[in-house]
C-alpha cells in the first residue's frame, strides 16, 4: 500500500491488490473509491475482487471509473458527490494516483484557493500542471484562446516590476508592455523603519499604483493565479489567460504572519507591532514615545528576509529616542534573533557593536518567535544553540517589535518556476530562468544569495532589462548583477552605518571613504536615507533613470 496524503478526507494511490485491504482498514480508513476501469492493465486485479476483500475488512466500497487522460467535468462533479456521502477517511486509488488526486482538484476548485490546491497535490507527489486552467475556473473546462497577449508580462508591481518596465521603455519604447498586480497602492517599503522612527510621516511613503505604471504601459489589476511556462501564459483569478512572448516574475515575497502563534490576533495592540507593514509603523512610534520603563523586545526570524537589517533598524532607532528622552537606563533591551549573528557582514559589525553596548542591549541569538499571547504580554521562543539541545523559552515584554517569517507568495512557491525552497530559479549573474529561456526574474522572490533590499532591485532592473533586450536581438546576456545590496543601518536618529556588499559578502561602496566610510556611522549617509534617497526611488529608479546603477557589461556573443 502506498497511501498519499492529501487532506485529512482522502490519501490517493497507485493500483492496489485485494491483499492491501486489511491493511488500508488498519490504517484507519472507512472507504475505497476505485477510478480505474476494469481491464486496463493485464496484471491489474478487478474491482469485484478489492470489493469481496473490503466488505469482509468492513469497508464501504465504490467504482467509478474515469478514463485516462479524459477527466470530466462530469467525473470530477460525481467525485466531489462521493466524498461528501462516503464514509471518511477515504483512500482512492487508479493505476498511479494521478486521476484521484486531478479529480479531487477539480472538484475542490470551487472551494479552495488554486495555490492551496496545487500544493497539497505537490506534497503529495503529483503535478496538477495540466488541469490548471481548470482549477481557476471553478473545476470547468474553459476555452483555449488567450484574453490577451502581449510582448513582455510583468507580474508584480512593485519596486522591482515598475523599475524594469521603465528600463525596458527607456530601452526599446515600441515594445507593448503588461504589469500585473491586484494591488491600487504602491509603497516606498524602506520609508516604514522611518515611520516607526518618528522621522516621516506614513502617508508619505505611498502613491497610487496608477500614478507610477509607466505611459504606454498596461496595467492588470489582477491576481495571479497560475503559470504555464510551456504555452507561454500566465492564468489570472477568473482564469482570464495572459499570453507573452517574455515573462518577468517579480511579485515580492510573503509576510507570513501565521507562522508565529497568536501574531495576528494580538498585531497593532497589546504593545505588539512591526515596521514590516504600513498600518503598523505608526504604532512602533506610539509605543516608543510613550514607554517610559520596562522591556522591548525586538525579533528577528530566519532567513531569507526582506531587508536584513530592519530588525535591528527598530531597534537602535527606539534606543536613540529613549537615550534622548533620558530613559534608556530604565529601559530592557533584548534583541531576539534566530540567526547566529548580529549582522551577516563581518565588516559592519564592529560599528554596530558599539551601539548595542552603547544601549545596552542584550544580544540572544539562536532564539525563533514561535507564539505570543498579547493579552499576557509573554512570547515564546523556540531555542536552537550549535551543540545543545533545542528548548523553548517564554519572556514577558512591554514591547514588542516583531518581524514575521517570510517565504515566497503561495502560486509561486507551487508553480514550475520554483525551486524546492519554493523561490524562483535564476542564474544568479543573467537573472534568467534556469530552465524556461524566455523567463527572468528579480526583486525579493528569486533565489540569488543576495541581500533582498529595495537597493538590490535598483541595481537588478537595468541587468534583466538589458539582458531581454539583448534575448530579443537575438544576442547572449550581455548584463551581470553582481549581487549588490545596500542595508542603511539607522543606528541612531542622525547617523547611518551604510551597508553594501555584493555576493560573497564583498563590498561594494558606492562612494569613496573620503565622503561616505560605510563600515561607520555618518551623519552623511544619514542624509542620504533621508533626504536623497526617496526622491532617487520615486523620480529616477521607477522611471528608468539608472543614476549609480549601470550594470557590468560582458561581451557579446
Amino acid at each position: 500500500m502506498d497511501a498519499r496524503k492529501i487532506s485529512d478526507q482522502i490519501s490517493v494511490s497507485p493500483q492496489i491488490t485485494p491483499d492491501d485491504v486489511a491493511e488500508i482498514a488498519k490504517a484507519g480508513f472507512r472507504s475505497i473509491l476505485c477510478n480505474r476501469p476494469d481491464g486496463e492493465g493485464p496484471d491489474q486485479p478487478t474491482f469485484d475482487e478489492v470489493e469481496d476483500a473490503a466488505e469482509k475488512a468492513g469497508l464501504t466500497c465504490l467504482y467509478m471509473p474515469v478514463i485516462s487522460g479524459k477527466v470530466t467535468d462530469a467525473d470530477a462533479a460525481a467525485f466531489g458527490k462521493s466524498l461528501m456521502e462516503l464514509p471518511g477517511p477515504v483512500f482512492a486509488y487508479c493505476r498511479t494516483g494521478t486521476r484521484c488526486a486531478t479529480l479531487w482538484s477539480l472538484a475542490q476548485a470551487k472551494s479552495m484557493d488554486t495555490a492551496q490546491i496545487l500544493e497539497a497535490t505537490q506534497n503529495a507527489g503529483y503535478d496538477m500542471a495540466g488541469v490548471v486552467r481548470r482549477i481557476v475556473n471553478g473545476g470547468k473546462t474553459p476555452t483555449d484562446s488567450a484574453d490577451a497577449a502581449f510582448d513582455i508580462v510583468i507580474v508584480g508591481g512593485g519596486a522591482a516590476g515598475i523599475a524594469v518596465a521603465s528600463s525596458l521603455k527607456s530601452r526599446r519604447p515600441g515594445l507593448d508592455i503588461a504589469v500585473i498586480d491586484p494591488a491600487g497602492t504602491h509603497y516606498y517599503q524602506p520609508g516604514w523603519t522611518m515611520v516607526g522612527g518618528g522621522i516621516f510621516d506614513a502617508e508619505t511613503t505611498a502613491k497610487t499604483m496608477g500614478s507610477l505604471i509607466p505611459k504606454g504601459v498596461h496595467w492588470l489589476k489582477s491576481a495571479v493565479a497560475a503559470f504555464e511556462p510551456k504555452d507561454n501564459a500566465v492564468i489570472l483569478d477568473g482564469c482570464r489567460v495572459v499570453k507573452y512572448n517574455r515573462l518577468i516574475v517579480c511579485p515580492g515575497l510573503k509576510l507570513n504572519w501565521n507562522g508565529v502563534e497568536g501574531l495576528v490576533e494580538t498585531l497593532g495592540k497589546n504593545g505588539v507591532t512591526s515596521n514590516y507593514r504600513y498600518d503598523l509603523a505608526p504604532y512602533t512610534w506610539e509605543l516608543v514615545k510613550g514607554m517610559k520603563s520596562g522591556r522591548a523586545l525586538f525579533t528577528q526570524p530566519p532567513m531569507p528576509i526582506k531587508c536584513a537589517g530592519a530588525p535591528q533598524k527598530a531597534l537602535y532607532l527606539s534606543a536613540s529616542n529613549w537615550e534622548k528622552a533620558g530613559v534608556l537606563k530604565d529601559i530592557d533591551i533584548q534583541f531576539m534573533n534566530a540567526t547566529g549573528v548580529l549582522f551577516g557582514i563581518k565588516d559592519y559589525v564592529p560599528a554596530l557593536m558599539e551601539y548595542v553596548e552603547r544601549y545596552d542591549a542584550d544580544l540572544n541569538f539562536h532564539h525563533n518567535l514561535i507564539a505570543v499571547d498579547g493579552a499576557a504580554k509573554t512570547a515564546t521562543f523556540e531555542v536552537t544553540k550549535p551543540d545543545a539541545e533545542p528548548e523553548t523559552v517564554t519572556t514577558e515584554f512591554d514591547m514588542m517589535h516583531v518581524c514575521p517569517p517570510q517565504i515566497a507568495p503561495d502560486f509561486i512557491r507551487v508553480s514550475p518556476l520554483a525551486d524546492a525552497a519554493g523561490w524562483i530559479d535564476v542564474d544568479q549573474s543573467t537573472l534568467r530562468h534556469k530552465e524556461f529561456d524566455n523567463i527572468w526574474s528579480l526583486g525579493d522572490v528569486m533565489n540569488a544569495p543576495n541581500a533582498k533590499t529595495a537597493a538590490a532591485a535598483r541595481a537588478q532592473a537595468p541587468v534583466v532589462a538589458e539582458n531581454l533586450i539583448d534575448d530579443i536581438d537575438g544576442k547572449s546576456p550581455t548584463a551581470i548583477y553582481n549581487g549588490y545590496g545596500s542595508c542603511p543601518l539607522t543606528v541612531e536618529r542622525g547617523k547611518i552605518v551604510l551597508a553594501e556588499f555584493g555576493y560573497g559578502g564583498t563590498l561594494l561602496p558606492t562612494f569613496p571613504t573620503w565622503l561616505v566610510d560605510g563600515t561607520k556611522a555618518t551623519r552623511r549617509a544619514w542624509v542620504l536615507k533621508e533626504q536623497i534617497l526617496p526622491p532617487i526611488y520615486w523620480k529616477a529608479m521607477l522611471r528608468g533613470k539608472e543614476w549609480l546603477a549601470k550594470p557590468e557589461k560582458v561581451s557579446a556573443r
